[in-house]
C-alpha cells in the first residue's frame, strides 16, 4: 500500500502565522503620563514634599521642576537639590503625612 505525503503549501502557512501574529494582544504603552501628572499638580500647587533617598535620609521641600532624570526640589533655609530620580525611594506629601499622624494621635 502507496501512502501519499500530504503537505500544506508554504504560502497557506505564512498566511496563518500572520494572522496568529496579528490577533496578538499588543503590549500597554512604555509610559503612561502618570507621573508626569503627578509632578506637574505638585509643581502648580508648591505642595511640601518629603523625598526619601535609598538610604533612608529624609529631605524636605517644594518641587521646582523635574525632567527625565532628576528633580530640583526647593528647601526653606537650606540650600536647593538637584536630586537623581534613581537615589529616590519614594516621595509624599507631607500635609497627608501629618493628617494621618494627627488621627492616629486623636484615636489614642
Amino acid at each position: 500500500m502507496n501512502r501519499k505525503l500530504i503537505r500544506p503549501n508554504l504560502s497557506e502557512v505564512k498566511d496563518k502565522m500572520s494572522r496568529e501574529t496579528l490577533k496578538k494582544k499588543t503590549n500597554p504603552p512604555y509610559e503612561t503620563s502618570a507621573e508626569n501628572y503627578y509632578y506637574l499638580k505638585q509643581m502648580n500647587k508648591k505642595t511640601p514634599l518629603a523625598v526619601t533617598f535609598q538610604d533612608g535620609e529624609t529631605i524636605e521641600g517644594y518641587l521646582e521642576w523635574y525632567d527625565k532624570d532628576c528633580i530640583k526640589v526647593n528647601r526653606e533655609n537650606a540650600p536647593n537639590l538637584l536630586i537623581f530620580k534613581n537615589n529616590i525611594k519614594y516621595i509624599y506629601k507631607l500635609n497627608e503625612n501629618q493628617e494621618t499622624q494627627e488621627k492616629t494621635n486623636q484615636k489614642k
